[in-house]
């Protein structure tokens, strides 16, 4: 299974990327986007096959190192990895 985590500051924390970011895409002329937040992507692969419990371990990854509750929030799917 692969987890798939985003990463992004919560909405009262001030996040100078993506004020750089809103800013250089208003100097490049795309002046209809009103804000820009810039977060984390986080892939983890699981050697698992109950995505219940794939679920709790990724909510606990998380929660102890992935993101600081304090200042960010996330969120996560759990996708069957296709065997190739």
């Amino acid at each position: 299974m692969i987890a798939r985590v985003i990463v992004t500051p919560k909405p009262v924390v001030n996040d100078p990327q993506g004020i750089t970011v809103k800013q250089g895409l208003a100097s490049l002329g795309f002046r209809e986007v009103s804000d820009v937040r810039v977060g984390k992507y986080i892939e983890v692969h699981l050697d698992s096959s109950n995505e219940h419990e794939a679920r709790q371990r990724v909510e606990a990854m998380c929660r102890q190192l992935l993101a600081n509750h304090v200042i960010e929030d996330f969120r996560f799917e759990i996708v069957k990895e296709s065997r190739k």
